[in-house]
């Protein structure tokens, strides 16, 4: 019997560690409750994903309705229950995820895996040190979780291309932001000393700061040239500006095209239509359909 070649690692990952690397269990409960937790591609796990979708927004939407002092006031009680009705369920979702993992503490060392204890912990600190009560605000990088949720391929598989280009034009984009840090300097400097204390201009890290505003062309207006030379120099900045913020986009747009032509060629599963397989693959690696 021809069996599937074994899978490799994409090459557009964010990380080296995956939901295939916790262990995914051989059978019984276990089995059953990894597959509505870690794979999407099930009706179970997809209502489990939208429910959790939604208690994440929710949680998000009442951490920060409760840093409005008016609010909180008035609705204190109630953020309160909501607040401890997330916690209690996103604390059961993270002992579900550690208990039908092979490998538990990897997954509570992974990324997602710290991002969920954080999301539950000040609340528990909280209670027990009123002191701490500021570290709830922490609450509110469950927004964060919302990214392992999305797996639908064309969301991640852009998502790892651009975080992929900008760590391939990394040099590049080095070299520019060297380049814009001497231009912001000298002529920072250079207005300095043609505008002086008198203009605002107290001291070069100041016409530094001017400088970097006016290349960004933000233009805050705290600091604004008086002679005819300073408003010379702040007219070629607010020009340059304009081609220098297109660089640094240039260079990924180049990059993103360069490793989209280089990735080899994909198909999708006519059975569950789920996953992008090689065109070596025999097997799908979702369902376990043969490919035609």
């Amino acid at each position: 019997m021809e069996s599937s070649p074994p899978r490799s690692r994409d090459p557009f990952s964010l990380s080296s560690t995956s939901d295939e690397d916790f262990g995914k269990p051989a059978g019984g409960w276990r089995r059953r409750l990894y597959g509505v937790i870690f794979e999407a591609d099930t009706h179970a796990g997809r209502t489990f994903d939208l429910v959790l979708i939604v208690a994440i927004l929710l949680s998000v939407l009442t951490v920060t309705l409760d840093s409005v002092q008016g609010l909180r006031q008035r609705y204190g009680g109630l953020f309160n229950v909501l607040e401890w009705s997330f916690t209690l369920l996103f604390t059961a979702e993270y002992v579900a995820r550690l208990a039908c993992v092979n490998r538990p503490l990897r997954y509570a060392r992974s990324f997602f895996g710290i991002i969920d204890l954080l999301s539950i912990l000040p609340a528990y600190l909280a209670a027990v040190a009123p002191e701490l009560h500021l570290l709830m605000d922490v609450r509110i990088l469950r927004l964060l979780r919302i990214f392992r949720i999305f797996k639908l391929t064309q969301y991640a598989q852009e998502y790892r291309m651009l975080v992929g280009a900008l760590a391939n034009s990394r040099r590049k984009i080095l070299v520019f932001l060297g380049f814009v840090l001497m231009v912001v300097l000298v002529l920072g400097t250079l207005m300095y000393l043609v505008e002086g204390p008198r203009h605002g201009f107290t001291d070069i890290p100041t016409s530094v700061y001017w400088a970097i505003t006016a290349l960004t062309t933000v233009g805050f207006g705290d600091i604004v040239p008086k002679t005819d030379a300073g408003r010379l120099i702040a007219s070629l900045m607010m020009l340059l500006g304009w081609g220098t913020l297109a660089v640094p986009t240039g260079i990924v747009t180049s990059e993103m095209t360069s490793m989209r032509l280089r990735r080899p060629p994909t198909r999708l599963c006519p059975a569950c239509g789920t996953g992008e397989e090689t065109a070596e693959a025999n097997f799908c690696r979702h369902c376990g359909v043969r490919l035609p």
